[in-house]
């Protein structure tokens, strides 16, 4: 998790922001126990730890099909939903975020959004006309998830720094201006196209100035500050203890909103489910 920030407009589309979706089926082993007349579930039979997982996932309780298709390479992402419990499967296929979007006037929620639904249609319309086939597991229907983030600090753009220097120019903002993410997740029924969105905001309060000697302590850990905007982790130990509180959630802060997250899958099994008369 790794929150980035340097100088610029009033926010930046967080690429690298390491602070900073078949028919369902689910099978479970069962074992039978014959008798001349009759067949009867082992009870001493325990449920394999896939089974267990699958029992577990969000996706399977609210009766959607699962794996979900992640449309992200974040391995925070990953890393949240494996902490959710979700089953997942990760499918990628890039777009030119840059050339979506304007940076000086759109407000953060609306271009998060934006490109949160340009991943979505351009990686639903691969999937529909059959060019990613060989990627996908075998079912008829899929959950997809894509996202993006966004941070902004003093209406300034934060972006990766380019050098050590810059990384510590960055640090040194952090007491004076509270940085925040925006995060938006979009979720999509395949073959319906029914879908769901939503936005998460986080603030990082620092109780203190970060010492500009903090920079080098993490490179020293090989931590990537450099390749992430800001540079700086949030959730690494060096960084903690100079955080007074983060207004929101940690995982809104990482990139994905588990709070967020569940909200979607809910209303996109509610929609579904009206849709087919339920």
């Amino acid at each position: 998790m790794v929150l980035g920030i340097a100088a610029g407009s009033t926010y930046t589309l967080l690429t690298c922001f390491c602070l900073a979706s078949c028919s369902y089926s689910f099978v479970q082993r069962l074992q039978f126990v014959s008798t001349p007349h009759s067949a009867s579930f082992s009870s001493s039979m325990s449920p394999t730890p896939e089974a267990s997982a699958l029992v577990h996932d969000p996706l399977v309780q609210l009766h959607l099909p699962s794996p979900l298709i992640l449309g992200s390479s974040s391995f925070t992402r990953k890393l949240i939903l494996k902490e959710m419990g979700v089953n997942y499967h990760i499918l990628v296929r890039p777009i030119d975020e840059r050339s979506l979007g304007n940076r000086d006037t759109d407000k953060p929620s609306d271009l998060v959004l934006h490109l949160a639904h340009a991943k979505m249609n351009h990686l639903a319309s691969e999937i529909q006309a059959g060019r990613c086939d060989n990627d996908l597991p075998k079912q008829n229907e899929y959950i997809i998830l894509t996202g993006d983030q966004v941070v902004t600090c003093n209406g300034k753009i934060l972006e990766k720094p380019e050098s050590v220097d810059e990384a510590k120019a960055m640090v040194a903002m952090y007491s004076k201006h509270p940085p925040s993410t925006v995060g938006s997740v979009v979720l999509m029924h395949l073959p319906s196209k029914t879908i769901v969105a939503g936005v998460d905001t986080a603030t990082i309060r620092f109780k203190n100035e970060p010492n500009e000697g903090l920079v080098d302590r993490l490179l020293e850990e090989d931590a990537p500050i450099l390749s992430c905007a800001g540079g700086l982790m949030v959730e690494h130990k060096l960084v903690k203890q100079y955080i007074e509180r983060i207004d929101g959630t940690e995982d809104s802060v990482m990139g994905l909103s588990k709070d967020l997250v569940m909200r979607l899958l809910k209303e996109l099994a509610e929609k579904l489910s009206t849709a087919n008369g339920h």
